[in-house]
């Protein structure tokens, strides 16, 4: 209980992995396209397509929100990510599904008897339903057909697509194209880091079935979100808690986000914690807005650094030095090597999702805050190259 005695408000902003915030800043339309390509029927091109964007774009976010649409029309959503036996794993649910929708094994006579003089009365056999599933094909084909479904279809998702095996995607390829040949209700959402993605479809340019297949899904690429759109969310989610702040501390708020969904996440999960209850005032907002701050290194930039070679972080570090985009020149010169040593180290960082580079060829970060989550940690990052 608060000391007022009233029962505290739990806090609407969601910022772990995954979870889904109550507003969906920003994404209004792209949520309205896929309600479109559901009720479109078969051949809509929102029934496949790539979700992409930055770490903390809210890839998987959308995903999930895009899933739940799909069950309130009476979908049936598998939701896999790209790790080793992915296939496998979707042939398993789709079954698990059929036979709840009502479909079952086909039964098997394994042995008969026969009315036979002296009592014997005819009957059979029946071998146990299979422990495996079938293929994934068949099994989406026959959950496809079950009577519940009939006006609606099954959706898969599929997260961080740009690490599936070659033998799986081929697989997913083929599977997807039969059934949308045979114009079946089926959608397949696969997100990834932009850049990876890319890699991906270039790396299978050479097998015409996957490349054709990737390169027919639609694109969505995920990026910040305006940032008067994230003042707005934030005005209206404290109304909604009958809770209150000054217009400029929300702008406060949403400008410390930079439109990252991620950061909106975490600043108003913390500026809301620290404020506890009635008006949220400048100063909760600055000390909920530096733990924000020290929070997204750990939980974003740590991981990701960690999972980069000692070269990688040494070029985010010298990129860190300048206040904005980094020439590729300077960078060389910080690192001492030739510019054309940079070639390989880009694409690393791009399909990382560490760094974006712009048509005039300068690289920036991908990402809120890294900037300075490197400059504050630049020393430790320097000791362990």
């Amino acid at each position: 209980m608060s000391p007022a005695g009233r029962v505290r408000v739990p806090n609407p902003f969601k910022p772990s992995a995954g979870s889904t915030p109550p507003v969906l800043v920003g994404r209004g339309q792209v949520l309205e396209d896929f309600r479109d390509a559901l009720e479109d029927g078969p051949g809509a091109p929102g029934r496949l397509q790539f979700v992409t964007g930055a770490r903390g774009v809210g890839k998987t976010v959308l995903l999930t929100k895009m899933g739940s649409i799909a069950r309130d029309r009476k979908w049936v959503v598998l939701d896999e990510t790209a790790t080793s036996g992915m296939i496998d794993r979707l042939a398993r649910a789709a079954r698990r599904e059929r036979i709840a929708a009502g479909v079952e094994d086909p039964t098997e006579i394994v042995g008969r008897t026969y009315g036979l003089p002296g009592g014997w009365q005819a009957g059979a056999t029946f071998a146990p339903p299979p422990q495996d599933p079938f293929e994934l094909r068949q099994e989406l084909t026959r959950l496809l057909g079950a009577p519940l479904l009939q006006g609606a279809g099954v959706m898969i998702t599929v997260d961080e697509i740009h690490t599936i095996g070659s033998d799986e995607l081929d697989q997913l390829a083929a599977v997807v194209q039969h059934l949308i040949r045979d114009e079946a209700e089926i959608v397949l959402v696969m997100a990834g880091i932009p850049q990876a993605v890319d890699q991906m479809i270039a790396d299978n340019a050479q097998r015409p079935r996957v490349s054709t297949f990737l390169r027919r899904a639609e694109r969505l690429d995920l990026g910040a979100v305006d940032v008067d759109l994230v003042q707005e969310a934030f005005e209206m989610t404290v109304a909604d808690f009958e809770r209150s702040w000054a217009p400029e501390v929300a702008q406060t708020c949403a400008e410390a986000t930079g439109g990252y969904p991620f950061m909106i996440q975490l600043v108003g999960y913390h500026v809301w914690r620290i404020g506890r209850e009635g008006t949220i005032t400048a100063d909760h907002a600055a000390q909920g807005i530096a733990v924000a701050r020290r929070k997204i290194g750990n939980l974003v930039h740590a991981p990701a650094l960690q999972d980069l070679s000692d070269v990688d972080r040494t070029i985010l570090v010298a990129m860190c030095q300048d206040e904005g985009p980094s020439s590729p020149g300077a960078i060389a010169a910080r690192i001492g090597r030739a510019t054309n040593y940079l070639a390989v180290y880009r694409r690393r960082l791009e399909s990382a999702g560490m760094v974006q580079v712009g048509d005039d060829g300068r690289w920036r970060f991908a990402t809120p805050e890294l900037r300075q989550y490197l400059r504050d940690h630049a020393a430790h990052l320097a000791l362990n190259n």
